[in-house]
């Protein structure tokens, strides 16, 4: 997808994703065999529901039928939400990664570091970095500036806090 037709997309859809209480993440126009596909990406800080993907997916829907911004060849429109391993590449996207364990790659030959964001603000990270081998996690500053990139991991058996409360409780 051509840079001008990506920004004239983000321009037409960004104001009616915004008054569905939703960010636009990402726009990507991909060809499969003949067809087109049309994928959008939308996120908010509560996250984004099935039933608020279906709301967004139906006003888009209608907004590029009554223009031509897709030209008259066929096309899919696909909606969804980032995925479980999404790169953080905005400020809101590290506040919505909050308690989240996160794989950094470090400017300048910093190598790497899995943390879990303990909070954000407007100059960086407060960091819990896990202990090795039964050592306690430590905490760490981590500035905007440092950072290269950032992916949130997939964690299969960390507890949630609600789970870690019932069995406190019990």
């Amino acid at each position: 997808m051509s840079t001008t037709q990506s920004e004239r997309l983000r321009e037409l859809l960004e104001p009616l994703v915004r008054s569905q209480g939703l960010d636009l993440e990402e726009i990507a126009v991909d060809s499969v065999g003949r067809k087109r596909v049309l994928r959008v990406v939308v996120d908010s800080d509560e996250g984004a529901d099935l039933d608020a993907v279906a709301d967004v997916s139906r006003a888009l829907s209608a907004k590029l039928d009554e223009t031509d911004m897709m030209g008259q060849a066929e096309y899919t429109l696909e909606v969804g939400t980032p995925g479980a391993e999404r790169a953080l590449t905005e400020h809101r996207h590290y506040r919505r990664a909050v308690d989240r364990l996160v794989k950094f790659q470090l400017h300048d030959g910093g190598g790497e570091l899995v943390a879990r964001i303990l909070t954000v603000d407007d100059d960086g990270l407060d960091l819990e970095v896990p202990g090795v081998k039964g050592r306690k996690a430590t905490t760490r500053r981590l500035a905007f500036d440092e950072i290269d990139r950032a992916r949130v991991q997939v964690e299969f058996n960390r507890k949630d806090k609600k789970d870690m409360k019932e069995e406190e409780e019990a």
